[in-house]
């Protein structure tokens, strides 16, 4: 089991809540199980682009993206970027 915590306005979306304790196998499945999982993927199943993951604090893009084991890790972060202009 996985703990995944999501913040901003992906919490206020899930009604206030940011812990979630998954059980799935990868990262995709675990995003997919979320109550916004509609926020966080775009409409091809791809990672929403204003959104950085991060497995035990390492972000997904560097390990297997959504292939991603969670077999051994203890948390998922999911992260809304910050950009202006």
């Amino acid at each position: 089991m996985v703990r995944v915590v999501v913040t901003g306005m992906l919490a206020a979306q899930a009604e206030g809540r940011q812990r979630f304790s998954i059980d799935r196998g990868t990262l995709g499945e675990a995003l997919q199980a979320l109550p916004v999982a509609d926020l966080i993927f775009n409409e091809r199943g791809d990672l929403n682009r204003h959104l950085n993951v991060y497995v035990d604090g390492i972000d997904a893009r560097e390990l297997a993206g959504l292939s991603s084991s969670l077999a051994d890790a203890r948390e998922v972060r999911v992260v809304a970027m910050v950009s202006g202009g």
